[in-house]
C-alpha cells in the first residue's frame, strides 16, 4: 500500500514537473525574460559540461555555451517541447564544438603538457578519472564527442546517431574503436590487470 502511494506521488511529481517545464517554455516563447533565464539555468550545466569535455578549456566552454544559448534565444519559436529543447541543445552544442575545433585547427599538444581543467572541490566527475579524461582527450574530435555523449550524457547509440546526423553503424564503430584505443592506453599506463 505504501509502495503504491509512493509510486503515485512520484508520478504526480513528474507530471507537475513536466507541466512546469511546458509552462516555462511557453512563457519564454512569448518573450518572458525570466522564463528564458529559467530555461538557461535548467540546462546550462549540461551544455557547459558537454562543451568543457570536448574543448578541455573552461573559457572556451563558457564561450561555446553562451553561443548556444544566444542561438536558442534566436530560435526559441521552433522548440516544440521540453524534450525537444534538451535534444536541440545537445545537438547545437555538439555542432558548435566541432565548428570551434575546425576554426581553431586545434594544435596537437602532448597530454603531459595539456593543462588539467580546474573543477570546484565539490564537483563529482561521474564520467572518468583524471587519467582517463586525459586519454579521452587524445581521441579525434568526432570519436571523442561520441564517447562523451555516450558515457557522460548517457545517450544510447541511436540517440547519438540522430543527434549528430550520423549513421548508427558509424556511431557504433566510433565507440568500438575508441574503447579499444582507450583500453590499450589504460593497459599501457597501468600495466596488464589480471582478473
Amino acid at each position: 500500500m505504501a509502495s503504491e502511494k509512493r509510486t503515485d506521488q512520484l508520478i504526480e511529481r513528474k507530471e507537475v514537473g513536466m507541466e512546469r517545464a511546458d509552462d516555462t517554455l511557453s512563457r519564454a516563447k512569448t518573450g518572458d525574460q525570466t522564463a528564458f533565464a529559467d530555461l538557461v539555468r535548467a540546462h546550462q550545466a549540461m551544455v557547459f559540461s558537454l562543451a568543457h569535455y570536448f574543448s578541455r578549456d573552461r573559457a572556451t566552454a563558457e564561450d561555446l555555451a553562451q553561443e548556444v544559448f544566444i542561438h536558442l534565444y534566436q530560435n526559441l519559436g521552433g522548440i516544440e517541447s521540453p524534450e525537444h529543447l534538451k535534444f536541440w541543445l545537445r545537438r547545437v552544442t555538439s555542432h558548435r564544438c566541432i565548428d570551434h575545433a575546425r576554426k581553431r585547427k586545434m594544435r596537437i599538444v602532448s597530454v603531459d603538457d595539456a593543462p588539467e581543467p580546474v573543477a570546484p572541490a565539490d564537483f563529482h566527475d561521474s564520467l572518468m578519472t583524471a587519467t582517463l579524461r586525459r586519454m579521452v582527450a587524445t581521441l579525434p574530435e568526432k570519436p571523442r564527442l561520441v564517447v562523451t555523449l555516450r558515457y557522460q550524457e548517457d545517450l544510447d547509440p541511436t540517440e547519438i546517431a540522430e543527434l549528430l546526423e550520423m549513421p548508427l553503424n558509424t556511431v557504433k564503430s566510433h565507440l568500438r574503436r575508441s574503447l579499444a584505443i582507450l583500453r590499450e592506453k589504460v593497459t599501457r599506463c597501468l600495466g596488464e590487470v589480471k582478473v
